[in-house]
């Protein structure tokens, strides 16, 4: 049961309904980025609202016959949400032609919700009070120097390293590279003496695993061993959308979710810092 998003009592049918789901899902898969290398952790439910954040090695006390887990971190489960309005005489338009109706409102507002998520898990959360980090954001990451990536092998050995970097420290597993549109483009050049393109090595190093991410600012790149022993996201509600009201004879939407990024070892994370 979902009344907590009020589709029941909606006046619209499960057919309208399926097409909303559809178009926002389609979006989202387009978009998103970061869940195409890190871990999910769920769904768990929308009525999760807070979560351990710290290192999965704990430690149990008994005292005076209370038994607790000293140091413990948790962390509140944000809400996401972005709204939209379909407007009643489109709908009744659509109807009486017999044509799909026209769901780029709804598309549009996904878009800058899955925004939001990306921006999210790289960069935290800007509200006071909450505490949640980012994967740049967060406290203990390490930080390598950045070459020039725009010429000769500086974006390969700098991968180099840092593989070696995390390895060092027993973070084993998928590394995966995650890079701003900008340097996503330098590594589009073929490198002299290989007939490769510089993001073909980097790839082939990787496994495949380099990403683009929009939500990033210009000449950032990270580098991240994605096992969920040390970094997932934590999913309470995925995304969905919920009934709000009518207002006006108009309808308003709203796309939701819970989720919360969990860095349980900083030092698996690698912000490259350019040298400049």
């Amino acid at each position: 049961m979902e009344d907590y998003l009020g589709r029941d009592a909606s006046p619209f049918s499960e057919e309208f309904w399926k097409g909303l789901d559809e178009a926002v899902v389609e979006t989202a898969r387009e978009i998103l980025t970061a869940r195409r290398f890190l871990p999910l952790h769920g769904p768990l439910g929308p009525g999760i609202q807070v979560a351990p954040t710290d290192s999965p090695v704990r430690e149990e006390r008994t005292e005076n016959g209370f038994t607790f887990s000293p140091k413990r971190s948790f962390v509140e489960v944000p809400q996401l949400s972005e709204d939209f309005w379909l407007l009643w005489r489109d709908l009744e338009s659509a109807k009486r032609e017999g044509q799909p109706f026209d769901l780029s409102a709804a598309r549009v507002a996904a878009q800058a919700f899955c925004r939001r998520e990306d921006q999210m898990i790289f960069y935290g959360v800007q509200v006071p009070n909450l505490g949640v980090d980012g994967l740049l954001t967060t406290p203990g990451i390490s930080k390598l120097k950045r070459g020039d990536w725009s010429t000769g092998e500086d974006a390969f050995t700098d991968i180099v390293s840092g593989i070696s970097a995390l390895q060092q420290k027993g973070r084993m597993g998928r590394h995966s590279l995650v890079v701003s549109p900008d340097l996503f483009v330098q590594l589009h050049r073929i490198q002299p003496g290989t007939g490769l393109m510089e993001i073909e090595r980097i790839r082939q190093l990787l496994d495949g695993r380099v990403f683009q991410a929009t939500a990033l600012q210009s000449g950032t790149a990270l580098l991240l061993c994605a096992q969920p022993q040390y970094v997932d996201l934590l999913v309470g509600q995925d995304i969905r959308t919920a009934y709000v009201e009518q207002a006006e004879l108009n309808h308003h939407f709203r796309i939701l979710e819970t989720a919360l990024l969990r860095v349980k070892y900083p030092d698996a994370v690698i912000a490259y810092q350019s040298e400049k």
